[in-house]
């Protein structure tokens, strides 16, 4: 079953609310400090991201209740998109460019010495059931929870 179909069959109230959570990580050298970099080449998680908030129709909140897209466009770094049908690769190469300037996606260093560690990256955004399961994006890889009368249900995709 469909991480929509289990949300269909909840029948959740209109003031529900996801919250989506895609995270990955990898080995890098911390001695250099160029974690950050490493992970941001090295996972997916800017591309899922992207392609996530890029999703028509779709209401994408940050963890302050911001509309993500709003805040791009706030901060003027939509302005040079060209409207030519390649919305999510735009997004992701501005926010690979604006990554210290945005605080879109969270990052994580373990250490495990003076050299080693491993960095994580973690995209997390906010969105009306009735809205995702009206616009539908590709959630392969995004763990969805949403609060039920009983607790916290969370589901993998």
């Amino acid at each position: 079953m469909s991480v929509y179909d289990t949300l269909r069959k909840l029948k959740l109230g209109d003031s529900a609310v996801a919250t989506l959570r895609y995270s990955e990580g990898t080995s890098v050298f911390v001695h250099n400090e160029t974690e950050i970099e490493t992970a941001l080449s090295e996972t997916s998680v800017v591309d899922s991201f992207s392609e996530l908030i890029a999703t028509p129709g779709l209401q994408a909140h940050d963890q302050w209740g911001n509309n993500v897209l709003e805040e791009l466009r706030d901060n003027d770094l939509l302005d040079e998109y060209e409207r030519d049908f390649t919305f999510a690769e735009f997004l992701n190469e501005t926010i690979r460019e604006n990554f210290y300037d945005l605080d879109l996606i969270e990052s994580s260093t373990e250490k495990y010495d003076y050299k080693r560690g491993f960095c994580t990256l973690t995209a997390t955004v906010e969105v009306p059931v009735s809205n995702l399961l009206e616009s539908a994006p590709f959630l392969t890889g995004w763990e969805v929870s949403v609060r039920t009368d009983t607790g916290l249900l969370t589901l993998n995709h």
